[in-house]
């Protein structure tokens, strides 16, 4: 262990943000509504060039006027190679309620992408006296995010988590695909005349949990773009928490109930977590730094991994 401690990430439930335009009003009440422990309001991607000042304005609205429960509630803002992120920055907290929580930063290449709005949201926090003070939240979506993915996981006190874009990453690595998210046709290995499918996101998803982890930052799994395959996105999150995550996006209704599944440890993994660190403490009493559980050698190390599930599920029930 390095003698500079591994920080604690931020303890909030992060298993699904589920995302919406925010030119479309309609989506906001079902959005509070639903499970998502996070709803991103977007004005990036899925916002027209010529919407994009009427969808800053319900966002805005938005934050007075929808009760969004506990959700945490997050603005995806536009890319710094627009000329709309300034605006968004300054609009949204001029005029937000203190309802807003976070800024979502898009294709996020170096950690002076991060200072640039941090710089930006620490001026117009201090003019207008708001005393609560902004996250971040930053996409890893380019060849140069995921090049520079440690430096951007430092880059900011205000910064609690990092998603991975899948569709503009794939785009800006020359990937052979137009999948979003999940096993790719071409991507397999052969042995004995059969096709194995493997993963071509794992590299940059651990790439990003190692900088998250080391970091004190929420590593997030982004969108699966097929929202008719349930079984996918399964799978999907899956291996996204196996690796680490702690969420996953939601880009339709029915992926919040999924990633809420995947993500939320089950009843048996917190007993046997519980039954862990049970059996290490019957052990520490006998002076002992191992032990056998179920036939299996736990030590310390199994304590920490057991304190992850429990301390999660303790976590979501409160």
């Amino acid at each position: 262990m390095s003698f500079r401690i591994q920080p604690t990430p931020p303890a909030r439930p992060n298993r699904c943000q589920l995302f919406g335009p925010g030119s479309r009003v309609a989506l906001f009440e079902k959005m509070a509504a639903s499970a998502a422990d996070v709803i991103n309001l977007d004005l990036e991607d899925s916002v027209a060039p010529s919407d994009k000042d009427t969808a800053r304005a319900n966002v805005i609205a938005a934050t007075h006027e929808v009760d969004w429960g506990n959700k945490y509630l997050s603005v995806r803002i536009n890319g710094l190679d627009t000329p709309y992120w300034y605006r968004d920055v300054v609009e949204l907290l001029e005029q937000s309620s203190d309802r807003l929580d976070q800024i979502l930063i898009p294709k996020v290449g170096c950690a002076a992408d991060v200072y640039a709005v941090d710089a930006l949201v620490t001026s117009v926090e201090a003019a207008m006296g708001r005393s609560k003070r902004i996250s971040l939240e930053v996409i890893i979506e380019s060849a140069a995010g995921i090049a520079h993915v440690e430096e951007i996981a430092a880059s900011s006190p205000r910064l609690q988590a990092m998603s991975l874009g899948a569709a503009d990453f794939a785009a800006s690595m020359g990937m052979a695909t137009t999948g979003i998210g999940g096993t790719q046709e071409n991507y397999y290995m052969l042995r004995d005349g059969q096709q194995f499918w493997s993963d071509p996101w794992h590299w940059a998803q651990s790439a990003i949990v190692a900088a998250c982890r080391t970091h004190g930052v929420l590593p997030v799994d982004g969108p699966f773009g097929d929202f008719s395959d349930d079984e996918g996105f399964r799978a999907q999150a899956r291996r996204s928490a196996t690796l680490g995550m702690v969420g996953k996006w939601a880009i339709h209704p029915r992926q919040v109930a999924l990633a809420n599944e995947v993500f939320t440890p089950s009843e048996e993994a917190v007993l046997e977590a519980r039954e862990i660190l049970a059996a290490m403490e019957a052990a520490k009493a006998r002076g002992e730094g191992a032990t056998v559980y179920r036939g299996r050698l736990v030590d310390i190390a199994s304590i920490k991994q057991a304190e992850v599930i429990v301390r999660q599920a303790e976590m979501i029930a409160g």
